[in-house]
């Protein structure tokens, strides 16, 4: 049996399961560094969803389309590059990882300062800068498989839930201090000159580049004091973990979590603007001063989401993640339906609605993240739950993507009702529901229902609300008589 050293840059003779070849202070400290690095991250990722509601006030020529598909881009971007830094952690080891990830995310907050400065930067450009934010949420691969390594079974739950929890509060920080930020001049950038809306002054700049600092103090941080593990793996040894069919059964739990999660901590703002805001259709009927700001309340939804997350790590490890897990599906799918009842309003009076089911939502994804994390280093080798958990979270990442795509192609009606059947096929996987048989018939059906979905889309612009929702209704219904069977 090898002797631990901690010496060296790498940590030799390492075992978390064996208490006397373990060191707690080098396992918490990695894990408060990198989850500080993963805070920064997570802004970085959500920066264009801070700044696309106020582009059009301070003069930028873009449709509701453009703005949803800004915030969206970042979660395409982050799906691909989480593929790649989910077989980095055993390659380039933690101390790089964090140190140069951190560097790496000064490079799209660098881009979006100038950018939003001139309101003649294309569509194209701001695009381009949205997809480079996808570094932010991609870093999220890496540093979870990562963490795996530094801890004992018993307290993944707790480390892999305050890491993922605390890191994902960067998405409410980004969206709380972004309209702070923006009201004044900070200090040592004065000399730019503020934009102009229609309340007056702003500094859009002020949030992309507040937190470049923080970002190189997190490397410098990374470099002096992270260590790395012997645990090294090329990308084909580590291939492997497709043949096990739990990291496909757990990838399907965290799509419908976190997937719904980033999805709508993205477009939360931009939703509440669109339906409730003074740019929504009650802007009409009522005094705008009376409608909601998108940018008011869009920190709660990732708010909430990441307590939760933190707060049922430890209770994840007492009770196991499968129960949680259940719990959160069970309840997104059951607070979507009620959200969708909230889509088309005609008072104000039902954003009170419309918000608390919506929250309601972040919370019981909240429950399945912390829970599907737990069960990865549980029910896998460690060799394979590090590779699992960034394959995982790199599939759900397209979330943000996703939903803006959807929201802007669909509309939020269609698209809430195909996400409350969403979160009931885990539990079709799991009572065998979802065969071979199954998916060849959802693959020859899918050009079908896409092109349905358009044709309907289309429909619905050119007909009443009031006579389209009882048609479709009825429809819903026949079809639904071959169940009955």
């Amino acid at each position: 049996m090898s002797t631990l050293d901690t010496s060296g840059r790498v940590l030799t003779g390492w075992n978390p399961e064996e208490p006397e070849n373990w060191s707690a202070k080098i396992a918490w400290t990695t894990l408060t560094i990198s989850t500080y690095s993963m805070i920064l991250a997570f802004c970085v990722w959500l920066l264009p969803s801070a700044i696309a509601p106020k582009l059009t006030e301070i003069g930028f020529k873009l449709t509701d389309s453009q703005l949803y598909w800004l915030a969206a881009m970042p979660g395409l971007s982050c799906g691909l590059i989480r593929l790649v830094y989910m077989f980095l952690p055993p390659i380039v080891g933690t101390r790089k990882l964090v140190a140069w990830s951190s560097l790496l995310y000064a490079l799209p907050m660098l881009g979006w300062f100038f950018a939003v400065q001139s309101t003649e930067t294309s569509f194209a450009t701001l695009l381009a800068l949205a997809f480079a934010c996808g570094i932010g949420g991609g870093s999220f691969s890496g540093y979870m498989s990562s963490t795996g390594y530094f801890f004992p079974k018993r307290l993944t739950g707790t480390a892999l839930g305050i890491q993922a929890g605390v890191g994902n509060l960067g998405m409410s920080i980004i969206q709380l201090l972004s309209p702070w930020l923006m009201g004044f001049g900070l200090l040592g950038i004065t000399w730019i000159a503020p934009q102009h809306a229609g309340s007056g002054q702003v500094w859009v700049h002020n949030v992309a580049v507040f937190f470049i600092p923080w970002t190189i103090v997190a490397a410098i941080l990374a470099f002096a004091l992270l260590k790395d593990v012997p645990v090294k793996a090329n990308i084909r040894q580590q291939i492997d973990i497709f043949t096990n069919p739990d990291t496909w059964y757990m990838t399907l739990m965290y799509v419908a979590t976190f997937g719904l999660f980033s999805g709508f901590a993205a477009q939360f703002g931009l939703l509440i603007k669109n339906t409730y805001g003074p740019q929504s259709a009650l802007a009409e009927h009522f005094d705008k001063s009376l409608l909601p700001l998108g940018a008011t309340y869009a920190f709660l939804g990732p708010l909430i989401g990441s307590v939760v997350r933190m707060l049922w790590g430890p209770l994840c490890d007492r009770f196991g993640g499968a129960i949680w897990t259940f719990i959160s599906i069970v309840g997104m799918g059951a607070t979507l339906a009620v959200t969708t009842f909230y889509l088309h309003p005609t008072d104000p009076a039902q954003f009170p609605g419309f918000l608390w089911s919506m929250l309601a939502m972040f919370f019981f994804s909240g429950l399945g993240n912390a829970g599907t994390f737990k069960q990865m280093p549980m029910i896998m080798p460690k060799r394979q739950a590090g590779g699992a958990i960034g394959f995982t979270a790199a599939i759900a990442s397209l979330g943000p993507f996703i939903v803006g795509v959807a929201i802007a192609s669909l509309g939020t009606t269609a698209w809430f009702f195909f996400l409350v059947n969403l979160v009931k096929l885990p539990f079709s996987v799991s009572a065998g529901l979802v065969n071979a048989t199954t998916l060849s018939l959802t693959v020859m059906a899918a050009p079908v229902v896409i092109v349905s979905a358009l044709t309907g889309r289309r429909l619905a612009e050119r007909m009443d609300q009031r006579v389209f929702e009882p048609i479709i209704v009825a429809l819903t219904i026949v079809s639904a008589i071959p169940l009955l069977r």
